[in-house]
């Protein structure tokens, strides 16, 4: 078995490997110079000719070097300048959390490494030490010297922490699960190592900084840069993975010693944890986040969402008994707090929401999601539906039986093709009959030999039998209304993306704690999007449910609710009902309401019966 050693070792060869990279580049800058130097000794020396080629030669090494010199300055400046990308985390002080600090400080005496300098979190199924010893990130650890009275000290990397194991894990298996990532900061501390990581993120920088140029003045210059630092770092590119991983594995290797066997209980854990964690997004933060609203207790619903997992999936049997443990949120002092926190960056991450709340952008309790989210949800697509359905063009209904004939003195004009909303459709070639007023007679005499049957008239508002009756009479509605639905949505995105891109930029983030650094080109928000775009069908399967499920809640006496890996649901007598999605489709795709009817009948719901919608 290699020792931790023979990892370290191999790491600093490849950081050799980057840092002659990095001198290779600066003696091709230099070589203008040191040929005009050269050009001009020997002419002071009386070694070199005196004639005009020499001059000329002097003259054109002399205007290189300088040009080399002046880009060379110009690329080192950006380099050095360039804040390098940060993680978005919340930072977590000793104060609000000295149980954690001296579990990870322990925790790094017992590897005999450099303890990390500080402890973060982030909104994400992973852990890693971070390098923030960048003149923007704050100022750098000085301690007194015996020379000139104070000198640099070089700080260890921070510790980021996902946020959703402090919650999930418990704190024996948290402490495992840390082993190697704190291991690390022993080859973090080797000089060789730390200065190619510095060099590699000062390019990487650097060519994110020249991307956000665009002025042409500016913007010229940078892109050189650019064009050298990209050139650069795919010089370097294989040294520094190698690097890295030479890294991880002394890392993991020294880690050995640490609750071995429990850290493959905590590697279980944590794909447990993953998929919990991207349902919780997916399925129930991100219908939030859409309607400004986010939720501020995700890492306490994820224990929810992992607990119901595990109840469903027999794989996951047994890891619900781990909670009578204590849990690793235990450690901090006010994990509400934190938890709220680690919320909001969530929120910023995976949606682009404000940096900050405001009128627009509310919390959410998980007692109140139901209630403000769901049904608000549920009901904002079926007026949606319904706008877009009020909109088609109108259609004529099948035609009626033939009447028996009876003498007509004047012929009645032409029915009018009725809209959706079963209206008369106002035409410019055609004005509907006007029905008189009550409190006078019709006129002309009624028909005799029979009862005058009046027309029902619609029941006002909308309703879940017009939707019904639309898409199973007229074979192009589905096609039409999903089209339209697709466009809606997608006007609706691009007028949300807008406000985001108002709301706030990297400023106001670094002004509540959050930094990013020059490698978060702005707007770049949300950094992760959490879902693909629905296709049309997709869109209008979506808006018929809720349609549905407004109908239910308000005819049948159904409720909104929350499943935790599903997201919103629909509860009819308490039990949830997942049975919904088959006779949608069926509706939506082949035309066919029989199935959703009879799904209707089941449940009590009143299609007949308006809505209420937002």
């Amino acid at each position: 078995m290699a020792s931790p050693e023979t990892g370290v070792l191999a790491a600093r060869a490849r950081a050799l490997a980057v840092l002659r990279i990095r001198s290779t580049a600066l003696a091709v800058a230099l070589l203008p110079a040191a040929v005009a130097v050269v050009l001009l000794a020997g002419r002071a020396t009386g070694h070199l000719g005196t004639g005009p080629g020499w001059d000329l030669a002097r003259w054109i090494a002399g205007g290189l070097a300088v040009l080399s010199l002046l880009l060379a300055a110009l690329v080192a400046v950006v380099v050095a300048r360039a804040r390098p990308a940060l993680s978005p985390s919340v930072p977590i002080s000793e104060k609000s959390a000295p149980d954690l600090y001296r579990l990870v400080r322990d925790l790094a005496d017992r590897l005999e490494v450099p303890a990390p300098s500080a402890i973060a979190l982030t909104p994400d199924c992973d852990s890693w030490l971070e390098d923030r010893t960048h003149r923007a990130h704050g100022p750098p650890r000085r301690v007194k010297g015996r020379a000139d009275g104070e000198r640099r000290v070089p700080e260890a990397p921070v510790l980021v922490i996902g946020s959703p194991f402090l919650w999930w894990m418990r704190v024996a298996e948290l402490r495992a699960l840390l082993a190697p990532v704190v291991a690390g900061t022993g080859p973090s501390a080797h000089p060789d190592i730390a200065a190619a990581r510095r060099f590699i993120r000062g390019l990487d920088a650097a060519v994110a900084v020249s991307a956000r140029a665009r002025r042409p003045v500016r913007g010229l210059p940078l892109r050189f840069v650019g064009r050298v630092a990209r050139l650069l770092l795919r010089a370097g590119r294989e040294h520094a993975t190698i690097m890295e991983r030479a890294v991880a594995a002394a890392a993991s290797e020294r880690a050995q010693t640490v609750d071995y066997g429990l850290r493959i209980v905590a590697q279980e854990q944590v794909g447990l944890a993953y998929a919990g964690w991207d349902r919780l997004l997916t399925r129930v933060a991100l219908p939030a986040w859409r309607m400004g609203r986010w939720p501020s207790r995700l890492d306490a619903g994820v224990v929810s969402a992992l607990t119901e997992l595990s109840r469903r999936d027999r794989l996951a049997d047994g890891f619900t008994s781990r909670l009578g443990e204590r849990p690793a949120c235990d450690l901090l002092e006010e994990p509400g707090a934190i938890d709220r926190a680690a919320s909001l960056l969530a929120a910023r991450l995976f949606h682009g929401g404000p940096a900050e709340p405001g009128p627009d952008w509310s919390p959410v309790g998980w007692n109140q999601y139901p209630e403000e989210v769901v049904d608000r949800k549920w009901r904002l697509e079926a007026a949606r539906l319904h706008r877009v359905l009020d909109n088609l063009p109108a259609t004529a209904h099948p035609a009626a039986p033939p009447a028996p004939a009876a003498p007509v003195q004047d012929p009645a004009p032409a029915a009018p093709p009725l809209s959706y909303a079963r209206t008369a459709a106002r035409t410019p070639g055609h004005h509907p009959p006007q029905r008189p007023p009550a409190d006078e007679p019709a006129m002309g005499p009624p028909a005799t030999g029979r009862r005058e049957e009046q027309p029902l008239a619609p029941a006002p508002g909308p309703t879940l039998a017009r939707v019904i009756d639309r898409l199973t009479h007229d074979e192009c509605a589905g096609d039409l209304v999903a089209a339209r639905l697709g466009a809606e949505v997608e006007r609706e995105e691009r007028e949300e993306a807008a406000r985001q891109a108002a709301r706030g930029t990297s400023q106001q983030d670094a002004a509540i704690g959050v930094a990013w650094g020059d490698g978060m080109a702005e707007g770049g928000l949300p950094l992760f999007p959490l879902q693909p775009p629905r296709t049309g069908r997709e869109l209008l399967a979506d808006h018929v449910t809720a349609m549905v499920c407004c109908a239910a809640v308000d005819t049948a006496g159904a409720t909104p609710g929350l499943d935790w890996l599903d997201g919103p649901a629909l509860l009819v007598d308490g039990a949830r009902r997942s049975d919904l999605g088959r006779p949608v489709l069926s509706l939506v795709d082949d035309g066919d309401a029989e199935p959703l009817r009879g799904w209707l009948t089941t449940i009590g719901v009143r299609p007949e019966k308006p809505v209420r919608l937002v």
